[in-house]
């Protein structure tokens, strides 16, 4: 009954619209692979070969998973050895409802545990078996997995699995008092001869666990390399280590600086104490999770000595020299605004969190079960006059996906504010590989965009079909819009209304525009003019020196 009930649970939370993921950024930070883990929970997006094929694009070649692991209800056949690479995890793991045998993260040592699963587990291991038939997790595959920082473990009700309930999980938990539940696994194996007294991760002689905490001296204050008082690890290492050095850890309990773990990064100020004075350190770093670089990431902006995803609420982002810095406003700052979860739509029970906002941190999704209504979840539908919440929006860090709309709005023009789309996240298709900042597909009432503001949509490609009302969008010129310094982009712009029909009703630019087309009808729409005086289009005889201006 307990198997039924969790099952019909992870049932209820699927979504079944169209499927999606954000494509996340990943960064080489001296040859160390960062990418971002999910935070999806149970839930799952769209089904298990689209969820297995995003997993594999996300992790290929990963180290460092800034987030969480989320392995859910996948299939016996899966190859899962592309997580082989990934050396830690930030957040938590949660390997649930799923039929393969082993889950090889092998290389996995140490798991930060900054979120935790159900705000507990920094580790979940539950109901993973195949309920009418005979696969199911027989090895957990953490070979190599000698700390977890922050929060307790949670294995239960894996019908095949012997051997992680044995683990001596004292030894990898730092924190003695978190809560560990082990109960209704397979029946207990015996280890391999070659582990002797010490337990075990399989059957196999390089399956026996490494204790690095529960073996040491007195005299160590955390992990060793051995039972002898000389052979303790540097104070900086977690998860273990190979020696006494701080080149010598598995991993490092605060920052690795070129393979060094250290307190802190080299911050950007130094004291000289012969002037008295504090000075820029030609040696700096900052802190972008548990790394130390040069430099931060491109999707990320430096705060202090800190890469951030954004900027604190007193702070505002600017760039200066090429660098997207956090500085404090002047006056008022502009309000940032988190965006729409993975998967999740932007509805009556959210919207009055966008009030006010000048920038969306994240993504905007616009989904049926987000303007229609989900009577399941007990969402009624959205009152279109609340979608004027999204005036005051001049930038979305993110993408901007609109995949259901209310029937009497004709176009998007409570995004008529809108100046840039960032595309730091990207939203990714079934059936493409392409990223899209901007994705409008399917919206019968839409007759315009009416996006008179947007000049940038920094990464990411764009993608408007199906909208078989749609004028205007063909005569955009989307190049003069889109970033295309880094590598190259494309707007989709497809099945939308014949441009024979909308010349025939008259949905057209107005004179007054310039060849790179407009968003709706009237000048104010035009992206940009034949002649203008001071932002507003003209005619050419309102010039009174009669020379016109571009």
């Amino acid at each position: 009954m307990r198997m039924t009930a969790f099952m019909r649970k992870m049932q209820q939370v699927l979504c079944v619209l169209l499927p999606c993921a954000l494509q996340l950024c990943c960064a080489n930070t001296q040859q160390v692979v960062v990418c971002t883990g999910t935070q999806n929970g149970l839930s799952m997006t769209g089904n298990s070969e689209i969820q297995y094929n995003l997993m594999k694009e996300r992790y290929n070649n990963c180290n460092i998973v800034m987030g969480n692991i989320e392995v859910n209800m996948m299939e016996h056949t899966r190859d899962f050895s592309f997580l082989q690479s990934i050396k830690e995890v930030t957040g938590y793991v949660l390997i649930a409802v799923n039929q393969f045998s082993r889950l090889p993260l092998d290389n996995l040592r140490l798991i930060r545990g900054t979120t935790l699963y159900d705000d507990r587990y920094a580790l979940a291991v539950m109901i993973n078996y195949q309920k009418y038939g005979q696969h199911g997790l027989q090895e957990l595959g953490l070979t190599n997995l000698t700390e977890i920082l922050e929060g307790g473990i949670k294995i239960i009700q894996n019908k095949y699995l012997s051997y992680a309930p044995q683990v001596n999980w004292l030894d990898i938990v730092k924190d003695t008092s978190a809560h560990i539940l082990i109960e209704d696994n397979g029946p207990e194996k015996p280890c391999n001869e070659a582990c002797q007294d010490v337990p075990c991760w399989g059957s196999g002689s390089n399956s026996c666990q490494t204790l690095t905490k529960t073996i040491c001296a007195p005299q160590c204050n955390s992990r060793c390399f051995g039972r002898n008082p000389n052979e303790c690890c540097h104070i900086e290492c977690a998860g273990g280590c190979k020696g006494p050095l701080d080149t010598d850890c598995f991993a490092c309990k605060n920052f690795n600086n070129s393979g060094s773990c250290v307190p802190q990064c080299p911050q950007t100020l130094i004291y000289n104490k012969h002037t008295f004075e504090m000075e820029h350190n030609p040696n700096a770093k900052y802190q972008y999770g548990s790394i130390c670089v040069a430099h931060c990431p491109k999707h990320f902006v430096v705060d202090g000595s800190s890469c951030v995803s954004s900027c604190p609420a007193d702070k505002t982002e600017v760039k200066k020299n090429g660098v997207k810095r956090c500085e404090p406003c002047k006056g008022l700052c502009p309000k940032v605004c988190k965006g729409s979860q993975a998967g999740q739509s932007v509805d009556a029970n959210n919207i009055d969190s966008f009030i006010n906002c000048t920038k969306i941190q994240g993504s905007l999704n616009f989904l049926v079960i987000g303007i229609m209504g989900d009577e399941y979840n007990q969402i009624p539908a959205l009152n279109p006059e609340k979608l004027k919440v999204f005036n005051t929006v001049e930038e979305i860090t993110g993408f901007l996906t609109i995949q259901s709309w209310p029937e009497s709005l004709s176009d998007l023009s409570v995004f008529s504010n809108l100046r840039t789309i960032q595309g730091r996240t990207l939203y990714k298709g079934v059936s493409s590989k392409r990223g899209y900042a901007l994705l409008i597909m399917r919206i019968k009432s839409l007759t315009s965009l009416g996006l008179r503001s947007l000049k940038r949509i920094n990464d990411g490609n764009i993608y408007i079909t199906r909208n078989e009302n749609l004028c205007y969008s063909n005569t955009v010129n989307w190049t003069r819009i889109m970033n295309t310094s880094s590598h190259p982009k494309k707007a989709t712009i497809k099945e939308n209304r014949p441009q024979k029909e909308c010349v025939k009703a008259g949905l057209v630019c107005d004179p007054l525009c310039s060849s790179d087309g407009c968003w709706g009808p009237g000048p104010d729409h035009c992206v940009s003019c034949k002649n203008s005086r001071g932002g507003t289009c003209v005619p050419d005889f309102m010039f009174v020196t009669g020379k016109t201006t571009q």
